[in-house]
């Protein structure tokens, strides 16, 4: 249980990081999202109020920022070849040939290394 009042700290920080990032009091962000007060807010900054999904979505829309960011995981990288393979606007054959460039840039890179 500790754990996981842990990632709300988490997420309250991360909350009050992009809100005054943004230059946004807690009464604006409270009116944004639809709560009455501000205390609200202050709540779920300091981790005492966990955040629903849909409005750490909602955060993450006005923030402008990737809901991953909340979560503290915004340095994850994706998988490059996942996301190659997801995006369907590329080719059989460009994939291979970024697959191809890839290896290359390794082998490159590993020879330097020595």
């Amino acid at each position: 249980m500790k754990t996981q009042e842990n990632n709300y700290k988490n997420i309250g920080l991360k909350i009050k990081e992009a809100r005054e990032f943004a230059n946004m009091s807690q009464k604006e962000l409270a009116d944004r999202i639809g709560y009455e007060s501000a205390t609200a807010i202050s709540l779920l900054e300091s981790g005492e109020r966990k955040v629903s999904i849909s409005d750490l979505q909602k955060m993450s829309d006005i923030f402008k920022r990737d809901i991953k960011f909340f979560l503290g995981r915004e340095d994850e990288k994706p998988d490059l070849l996942f996301a190659l393979r997801a995006d369907k606007s590329l080719s059989k054959n460009e994939q291979d040939q970024i697959q191809n460039f890839i290896d290359f840039v390794k082998k490159q890179n590993n020879g330097k290394s020595k």
